[in-house]
């Protein structure tokens, strides 16, 4: 298989001035010499030079390529820019080698639990090799957002939208962060490579439930949000409870039996889990009242 030339080619300086030396010599022909049928001719024919010169001029822009090709043979790609002259039976395709964006609207797909959601994608990449570009596919810009599309469906079949049990340490969509980001990138490499494409960077751009269940998952998301809370804050609460016992017992400032450590517990317990404010009631009388 073939790979890409670069090729270099003559400076587009030399060959004006050979056009315009082409030029003075079949003018001059006609006009100081005696109009001929070997005169018109040679002058014809400088004329035609002159032509065939100037059609084999071009410029290559910064960060662009001119790729040539001869009768359906690849000659090689020039990448180097400024005015060049080639041969002017080379057919000449422009291929910009700069950095692009792909910015891929948001599309349904199933993640890997079977939960329809809607993903989208950023992608920024550029021309790496210009005779796969060119040769191994049909259109690689399309080709380029078509794959894109099926490396984010991939993507989101192999990972969950959300982790909703605190206890499970699988990586999320949501909450995957870089390395979801170096997988879209991965695939997105594997699969544009045979385009000659070269993949800058990857990341979600879009990332929520689908319509249809977006309520729902809220609901749940906001249920386990408000299960893990309540989980802290009781484990708070009987650490700061134990830490209560054991600080009067070890100072020795009352002595409680089994009911009032029960009873105070219970009123710590209230108190520290409570989500609206107690309202104190003092007690007048003694402590066996």
């Amino acid at each position: 298989m073939e790979k890409e030339k670069v090729t270099s080619t003559s400076s587009g300086y030399i060959c004006v001035l050979v056009f315009f030396a082409l030029l003075a010599l079949g003018i001059s022909r006609l006009v100081f010499f005696e109009q001929t049928a070997l005169g018109i001719v040679l002058s014809m024919f400088c004329f035609a030079c002159a032509i065939f010169t100037v059609l084999g001029l071009m410029v290559v822009n910064p960060n662009e390529s001119m790729l040539l090709v001869l009768f359906g043979e690849y000659k090689g790609t020039i990448k180097k820019n400024g005015f060049f002259w080639v041969n002017p039976f080379y057919v000449k395709k422009k291929i910009s080698l700069r950095a692009r964006n792909l910015n891929r609207e948001p599309i349904k797909v199933n993640d890997k639990l079977g939960n329809p959601i809607m993903i989208g994608c950023v992608l920024v990449w550029r021309v790496r090799d210009t005779f796969k570009a060119a040769f191994e596919v049909d259109d690689f810009a399309h080709f380029v957002d078509i794959q894109s599309e099926s490396a984010t469906r991939k993507l989101a079949g192999h990972y969950a939208y959300d982790n909703f049990d605190d206890e499970q340490k699988e990586i999320t969509l949501r909450a995957g962060g870089e390395e979801v980001h170096l997988a879209l990138e991965h695939e997105l490499s594997e699969r544009l490579k045979m385009a000659g494409i070269e993949v800058l960077e990857a990341r979600i751009s879009y990332l929520a439930y689908a319509s249809e269940i977006a309520g729902a998952m809220l609901r749940r998301q906001q249920a386990t949000a408000v299960v893990a809370a309540r989980t802290k804050i009781v484990e708070g609460a009987v650490s700061m409870v134990e830490l209560a016992l054991n600080a009067l017992s070890k100072k020795q400032i009352i002595d409680l039996d089994e009911d009032k450590k029960a009873s105070m517990v219970s009123n710590l317990m209230v108190v520290l889990c409570s989500d609206k404010d107690t309202t104190p009631v003092v007690n007048t009388g003694t402590l066996h009242q």
